[in-house]
């Protein structure tokens, strides 16, 4: 009895029917194809840890399975570790092939060139095709062959590619051909297969601020669309909602880069310029990774690689509890704590002041933040930190340093951000809440504490710090 061979597609951060390269790719190959999606049972990764984002994932999956389901297309919802589960099922549903998108992260192109050979060894195929950036990441290099390391001649060197590449950029439409395809999907594989519960997963699912799936990403879009003429107004103001608001459902998949760009270019005004700009920010922090992955556990520029950090674990706890006695420090720390979110100002005030106030390795900060933030991208997170601490290709220099007072005045003038997370400081008003110890006269602060450090000192500490081994090399 002849077997008939499926393509398995095995999704990843790329939860979404609406252009979906490794869909499309394998739909192309001309088999029936499966779904996989697999939550990784190992303790030890950030994704594990944090309940919250597991949640959004799962809601975002199962929002998908059913999605694919009324496709024909059944997707199998797995725990363990996909080293082990993908040449398994593979195996078991006689794919032909294994069709996945590409990851950036080292660990997981690791991983995955493990997988290849596993089955390679068993005569099935392994497709890798890029779905999260715009343009893949080595097209976009400098005249002599190398890779960009300064953001401006980047991004016009991405739009000048761009334009030669997607002048016309329409989504593929498959399913005409998908639907021929599913009508030969073996009947034993037509039943639904059972998304496991939260619990067999090993999480406790909790709500979130962001609902998961493709459809909730693409009302938030919808949402957005309506204001992206002002957001270089709003977008620096964490009392607004002057942000997209898709971080989760980019760095997940949910929502097509290649679409976002499409429309911020449709829409040609200057806020959606701005947008634009953030997007390509998006793919140059990703093609870094990509050229130079050793950023991932060090710093991009050698001569920061051996500064003696003072790493003060009590300072640590304090930063990431909220209680520096900096109220825009700890609003934006409360925030993250409990949303699992940050607006991207914040992130800014928050890393500069952990790095350059406190004297603490940015890796720190990063692995905080990669434990809480539902919207963890390794590439958006690490190249975010090493820009604040001035560690990265194209950084901040060192000796900018983010007075956390003036933020606070400039970004949250009205001090209504920071009477929403600290409410010890709820009854202050905007002369005094963004540094109550330097009120003329004596106020009530209900327990919240007086600044851990004073800034002025802190800033010469570290620009002696920077300097010292800026001069080394």
């Amino acid at each position: 009895m002849t077997v008939q061979p499926i393509t398995l597609i095995w999704f990843r951060r790329d939860l979404r029917l609406f252009d979906n390269t490794a869909l499309q790719t394998a739909i192309r190959r001309g088999l029936p194809v499966v779904g996989v999606y697999v939550f990784d049972n190992r303790t030890d990764t950030p994704e594990q840890r944090n309940h919250r984002r597991l949640s959004f994932l799962y809601d975002s999956v199962a929002a998908f399975q059913t999605a694919l389901q009324a496709k024909n297309i059944p997707l199998y919802v797995l725990h363990g570790q996909a080293e082990i589960e993908i040449p398994k099922l593979a195996q078991e549903l006689h794919a032909a092939a294994v069709v996945c998108a590409d990851e950036d992260e080292p660990q997981a192109s690791a991983r995955d060139n493990r997988i290849w050979h596993k089955l390679d060894s068993a005569g099935r195929e392994m497709v890798r095709v890029d779905d999260q950036v715009v343009l893949p990441k080595a097209s976009v290099m400098t005249h002599n062959g190398r890779p960009y390391t300064v953001f401006t001649p980047y991004k016009n060197a991405w739009l000048q590619t761009y334009s030669r590449l997607f002048g016309q950029w329409q989504p593929a439409d498959d399913w005409p051909a998908l639907a021929a395809l599913q009508a030969d999907l073996p009947d034993t594989l037509r039943r639904p297969p059972v998304l496991p519960s939260p619990e067999t997963l090993g999480f406790i699912h909790q709500p979130t601020m962001f609902a998961g799936g493709e459809e909730a990403a693409q009302k938030q879009l919808g949402r957005f669309l309506e204001h992206i003429n002002t957001y270089h107004l709003a977008r620096d103001f964490p009392a607004q909602k002057g942000t997209s608001r898709l971080s989760p459902y980019l760095s997940h998949g949910m929502l097509s880069p290649r679409h976002l760009v499409f429309l911020a270019k449709q829409a040609d005004n200057e806020g959606a310029g701005v947008w634009l700009s953030e997007l390509i920010w998006r793919e140059f922090f990703k093609q870094v990774l990509f050229h130079h992955p050793h950023a991932a556990e060090e710093s991009f520029r050698q001569e920061y690689r051996s500064i003696v950090w003072e790493n003060n674990q009590e300072w640590f706890e304090r930063w990431k509890t909220g209680q520096t006695g900096y109220p825009i420090v700890d609003a934006a720390m409360r925030q993250l704590k409990s949303s699992g979110w940050m607006h991207n100002r914040l992130r800014m005030i928050t890393a500069s002041f952990l790095v350059k106030d406190l004297l603490i390795d940015w890796r720190w900060g990063e692995a905080w933040f990669a434990e809480q933030l539902i919207d963890y991208d390794l590439a958006a997170n690490n190249g975010g930190w090493q820009w604040s601490a001035g560690t990265g290709c194209d950084a901040q220099p060192y000796f900018r340093i983010f007075n956390p007072i003036l933020q606070s005045q400039k970004f949250d003038p009205d001090g209504q951000f920071i009477r929403r997370y600290v409410p010890e400081l709820a009854h202050l008003g905007k002369d005094v809440v963004h540094a109550p110890w330097l009120a003329r006269e004596s106020i009530d602060t209900h327990g919240y504490p007086e600044p851990m450090v004073n800034h002025a000192e802190q800033r010469e500490k570290a620009l002696a710090l920077f300097k010292r081994n800026d001069q080394t090399e």
